[in-house]
Order: structure tokens, then sequence, then C-alpha cells
């Protein structure tokens, strides 16, 4: 049935053919006792082409790129369609009494990482747009050849926008059929597996990336030392997080105190009420470590500006702790006195802050000297020198003035 190790010829044989050569006929199996002419027919052996045949099989079976991306679109449409049907039968489900709470609750837990899962993929925009101008923002960021590039910050934004509403959907449909408890761990384990993510010690997940990320966020709460670009540019980023981390504190507190998935929180007395100190803490912090990064900066450069800038963020602390008054004080002393002083604090620093932001921070005269595409592209083209684009940054510019006032 098998040939012998014997009756197979070496590789040394003169009979074989080498790669190029023409095709070697054998006559394996002639001569064997009951084989007949056709049994001892001989059959061409190309065995230097057997690595050099797979190349073609396999490149005829590998799908195209376009095929595959419209493949991973598919499916992902597919997943979306399936969360949004999941999710609007199990609030269904509910009653009318309790749809509301439940709702407010369950985006009070997911609402944080949604807001950080957009605020990636619009940062690897910017990286796109970086990479298609004249900003060499490694150098500006101070990154190293291995940093990530915008398709890579893309591949992490699409991982959290299938996780986290995922996520989402499996506390929705869990509560509304009934398994509370099952619900309740659903936003614990995601938050658990985040910060894992971002502390796990092993060479995957983008190692260099998540340690440069964890380093900067430690020199930001130490300024000890020189302030670099990256480290105020991520604090002035937490500055305009006041709602991520307000939700986040009352989530994470909702989780330490088992209160998720219960109405429990509601109540007046809650410790994780609107009325917890926690929170106005929590939303100093950024503007504290933003505060001390121009105060360190100016004990380096001595630029007055800076003294300047810090004022800035100093004039935001006596808003966000005369708002958490309201929740401590008599409602008649809040009414006649801590509020009309909130009110003046929240017109100061929101005219101090809009006047910066306008001859400081935004100079539009260095952003259209900048921004100068390398390669003309339809986006290019589309935002570079058009009318709409300065109306749009005027639109902004309002927007951001009223957003401060609220």
């Amino acid at each position: 049935m098998f040939e012998s190790p014997a009756a197979i010829a070496s590789s040394h044989s003169p009979h074989l053919r080498k790669p190029g050569g023409k095709p070697v006929f054998s006559d394996l199996g002639v001569g064997e006792p009951g084989n007949s002419v056709q049994e001892g027919y001989v059959f061409p052996l190309v065995l230097g082409e057997m690595k050099g045949a797979n190349s073609p099989i396999t490149a005829s079976i590998m799908p195209s790129p376009d095929f595959l991306w419209r493949f991973k679109v598919i499916l992902f449409l597919i997943w979306g369609f399936t969360c949004c049907k999941i999710g609007w039968d199990s609030v269904m489900r509910m009653s009318a009494d309790l749809r509301d709470l439940f709702l407010y609750e369950a985006f009070l837990y997911y609402n944080p990482l949604l807001l950080v899962t957009m605020m990636v993929w619009l940062w690897g925009v910017c990286l796109w747009v970086f990479s298609q101008s004249t900003v060499n923002y490694a150098k500006i960021f101070d990154l190293d050849q291995n940093h990530l590039t915008h398709r890579e910050i893309w591949k992490c934004s699409i991982w959290m926008t299938i996780i986290v509403p995922t996520s989402m959907t499996a506390y929705l449909y869990l509560y509304s059929h009934g398994e509370v408890s099952l619900a309740a761990s659903q936003p614990v384990i995601l938050y658990a597996a985040v910060a894992l993510v971002l502390v796990f010690p092993f060479d995957i997940f983008y190692l260099s990336s998540r340690y440069f990320l964890l380093r900067t966020l430690w020199r930001i709460a130490l300024p000890l030392q020189p302030i670099s670009f990256p480290d105020f540019f991520l604090a002035d980023i937490l500055t305009s997080m006041a709602k991520v981390f307000s939700d986040l504190e009352r989530s994470v507190c909702r989780m330490v105190h088992r209160q998720v998935a219960t109405i429990a929180w509601f109540e007046a007395d809650s410790v994780c009420g609107s009325h917890s100190v926690a929170i106005p803490l929590v939303l100093v912090i950024p503007y504290i470590w933003r505060l001390l990064q121009c105060l360190r900066q100016y004990n380096d450069t001595k630029e007055k500006t800076t003294l300047f800038n810090a004022l800035k963020y100093s004039t935001a602390v006596p808003v966000i702790f005369l708002s958490a008054l309201k929740y401590h004080v008599l409602p008649d002393r809040w009414t006649y006195v801590y509020r009309r002083l909130w009110l003046f604090s929240s017109v100061v620093n929101s005219l101090y802050s809009f006047y910066w932001d306008v001859t400081r921070d935004w100079d539009l005269s260095v952003f259209t000297r900048i921004f100068k595409f390398n390669k003309p592209s339809y986006c290019s083209n589309l935002l570079y020198g058009r009318q709409w684009v300065r109306i749009l940054g005027a639109v902004n510019y309002s927007c951001n003035f009223v957003l401060q006032d609220t």
C-alpha cells in the first residue's frame, strides 16, 4: 500500500529534477508483484516546484484587502444593529415609571467611556491631519520612532467602540430580564478591564505608549520637574473633561458602595448623590494641576505670561466650590448670597478664559501658516482657505463662550 523508505529515491539522485529543470518520470511501482501496466503507469514528479507551487495557490485563496475591508464593515453594521435592537427591546420591557431613571443610571456608567472613545477617535483625526500637513507632531510631543500613528489610534478606538456599547447592551438586557446581579457586574468588569489594560506589564497592547501615558500623568500630578509639552497638553485636555470626571466619580462611588442597578443613589441621603464632597474635589484637581504647572514654568522661565495663565485656572476654583455649596446650605441662603457670588465668579472665569483662549491659545494666523498640506487631496482643498472654515471658527468661539457659563 505504501512505499518503503528504501523504495523512495534520495534527494541526491540524478533522476530527480532540480527547480527549473524538465519533468522527470519515475516508474515507481513497476515490477511490484501484482501490479498491472496501468498500476505501473509513469507519472511526473515535480518535486522541485512543490514549494513554488504553493505561492499562487495561497495568493488565489487569500481575499483582497478591499474584500476584507467591506467584510469588516458589514460585520460592524450587523453588530451595531444587533446592539440597538437588543437595547431597545430591553428598555421597552421595563415599566414606564422606572424607565427614565434606569436609562439615566445606565448612561451615567457608560457616558465617561463613550466620551473617551470619541476623544480617541478625534485624536486619530488630529494625527491624520498632522501627518498630511507640515506639523512634525512626533518632535513636538517628544515621541520616539515607535509612537502610535493615526491608523493605530483608530484601531484602538474601533475596539473601544465595540467593547463599551456591547457591555452597555448586556447591562440593559440582563437587567430587563431580571438578572440584576449579573447586570450590576457589567460596568464593574468594564472599568476593571480598562484599568488592568492600562497597567498591564507585558509587551502587548502598545506597552510603550501606555507607559508613556502613565508617566505623563505622574508628571502632571507631581510637577516637580520642568514642564514639557506633553505634560501641559495632556493636563489642558483634562481640564476640558469635567463631565467625564463628574460622571466617573459618581459611577465609581456607586460601584464601591454596591449601588449599581439600584435606585438607592436617588435618595437624598445617598453617599453618592449630587451633594457628595468628592465631586468638586475631582473637578478641581485638573485646574490645580495646570495652576501648579504655570507656577513651575514661571519659576523656570521668569515669563510673566505664565502667571496670567495661572490666574485663568485659579478663577475656576471658586466657580466649582460655590456651585457645590448649593447642596450644603439652606435654599434661601443659596438664592440670596452664594448664588450671586457663583454667578459673579462664573462671569469672571468665562470672560477671562475666553479672552485668553482667543488671543493666546487660538491664534489662527499660526494655524493658517503651519497647516499647509504636503499632498493636496479632497480634504485639504475642502478645508484650506475656505470661507466656511472661518465662519465655523467664529461659531466655535461663540459656543465656547456660552458653554463656559453653563
